[in-house]
């Protein structure tokens, strides 16, 4: 019975000077404490409103983000869309190649992918979107913006759209 003590003490006593901070001395010097690398990506600003409901990125000239409120202030357009059900409804928002334009797609974009705020993703060509002159980031009644794109696939109608992201 006195072993197992006696193990115990030396596992303890080993456990504390293994983990005890030695004290500097003459000869130790301090570790450089390094930078983060820098990225390319700018981060899009922040939005005067409070949070980015909603970023433009990728290959861009200027990645941009604005709060909902900051969106809905902009000019709006409406759209009409056939809905799941085959009803045409009328939607309210902004012109997609409008905020396009504020962010500027560099030549050798694409591809448009909107990234949902559950992780669902829709692609479409670069073209076919600057292309739509009725294609909207609609508001939506319980908050949030989605993707309408009359007369495309309903994989381009994205709901509660948080990114577009240029490729």
């Amino acid at each position: 019975m006195k072993s197992w003590k006696s193990l115990l003490v030396v596992w303890v006593i080993a456990l504390l000077v293994g983990c005890s901070t030695p004290s500097p001395t003459a000869t130790t010097a301090p570790t450089p404490v390094s930078a983060p690398p820098p990225t390319n990506t700018p981060v899009p600003e922040q939005p005067a409103g409070g949070d980015i409901a909603l970023k433009i990125t990728g290959l861009v000239e200027q990645e941009v983000g604005w709060s909902e409120d900051e969106v809905k202030a902009m000019d709006t357009m409406e759209a009409e869309s056939t809905n799941k059900s085959g009803e045409v409804d009328t939607y309210t928002g902004v012109s997609l190649q409008a905020l396009l334009d504020l962010a500027k797609p560099k030549a050798e974009a694409q591809t448009v992918v909107y990234v949902a705020d559950d992780g669902f993703t829709g692609e479409v060509p670069l073209a076919d979107v600057t292309a739509c002159a009725d294609c909207i980031v609609s508001f939506r009644n319980k908050g949030g913006f989605s993707i309408v794109m009359p007369g495309f696939s309903g994989k381009a109608q994205v709901k509660g759209v948080v990114e577009i992201q240029v490729k």
